[in-house]
């Protein structure tokens, strides 16, 4: 029987994840499979409600409790160099909280991973359910990151990964900053499932805009050397139109832009720290578990 491990982040939205839990436990039912679930508690400042489950499927929830605030991506980061060291499953699932990846995608994202048992599987975007403004800076996003590293991101961290390719992100500096990159960049082969992207279950959202930029940034930075590659050759193609062509102020203007955005990009990279990912565990406060169910 095959194990499934589900990574879920959690700060402070204990209503969003129980229901998503109880979501996640009525898409499984149809899978001869073991469900666990491990949750990231990032030293949450409002205590989490008393459980109270009657799960069908998922067998048991463990509770990691982080001493100090570290942020979404870290700890995504910490989850899985935890369960890299442990080893305990054979596929690990990957979700955010709030209901935005929509538990009503995992019998897609399953069946795909459990046909394919090598090929990790992401769930791709091809519809947002965001407002316009989110829509057209995520659509920016996608085209900045495209043409200065030649990467199509279509997908966040809703995924279902092997267990080889957990223990290979979990070594790379990268997944410190940031999640997509670091598995668009590092691993190989990804199937995609197409998803649209859900709605959350209560209240907005507590990422502000510079956190939508920085998480932006950080995802061309795990492409860096890319991106100076590309950055040089737009200046240098910029440049020589200016001094041959064209004597307009607007490509001076456009080398300056480029040359800002890629010293940025090399800035963001500096988030990027091994060591910080290696000892990651020392930030654990405990680990406790808050549900089995009997099966």
């Amino acid at each position: 029987m095959k194990k499934f491990k589900i990574l879920i982040p959690c700060y402070n939205d204990w209503q969003s994840l129980f229901k998503l839990l109880n979501n996640i436990d009525n898409n499984i039912t149809m899978f001869d499979a073991e469900f666990t679930v491990l949750i990231v508690n990032d030293c949450s400042t409002e205590k989490m409600p008393k459980p109270s489950f009657s799960f069908k499927k998922i067998k048991s929830i463990d509770l990691i409790n982080i001493k100090k605030n570290q942020g979404h991506t870290r700890c995504n980061a910490t989850g899985i160099k935890y369960l890299s060291e442990k080893k305990n499953f054979d596929y690990m699932i990957l979700m955010d909280g709030d209901g935005e990846d929509n538990p009503d995608d995992l019998p897609l994202i399953i069946k795909n991973i459990l046909e394919n048992k090598n090929i990790s599987v992401v769930a791709t975007r091809k519809k947002r359910s965001e407002g316009l403004l989110f829509t057209i800076l995520y659509n920016l996003h996608k085209i900045i990151t495209l043409i200065f590293t030649g990467k199509n991101m279509n997908f966040g961290h809703y995924c279902c990964l092997t267990r080889n390719d957990v223990i290979l992100l979990s070594s790379k500096k990268t997944l410190w900053s940031n999640f997509a990159g670091s598995a668009k960049k590092f691993i190989p082969n990804l199937s995609g499932v197409p998803t649209i992207r859900g709605l959350r279950y209560f209240g907005p959202s507590k990422m502000a805009l510079t956190g939508l930029i920085i998480h932006s940034m950080s995802i061309i930075a795990s492409f860096k050397y890319q991106v100076l590659f590309r950055s040089l050759l737009f200046i240098f193609l910029f440049s020589f139109l200016y001094l041959k062509i064209y004597d307009d102020n607007i490509f001076l203007i456009l080398n300056f832009l480029i040359g800002f955005f890629c010293t940025a990009i090399f800035f963001i990279s500096k988030r990027e720290r091994l060591s910080e990912l290696e000892n990651c565990q020392q930030r654990i406060k405990n680990i406790e578990n808050i549900h089995t169910t009997r099966l």
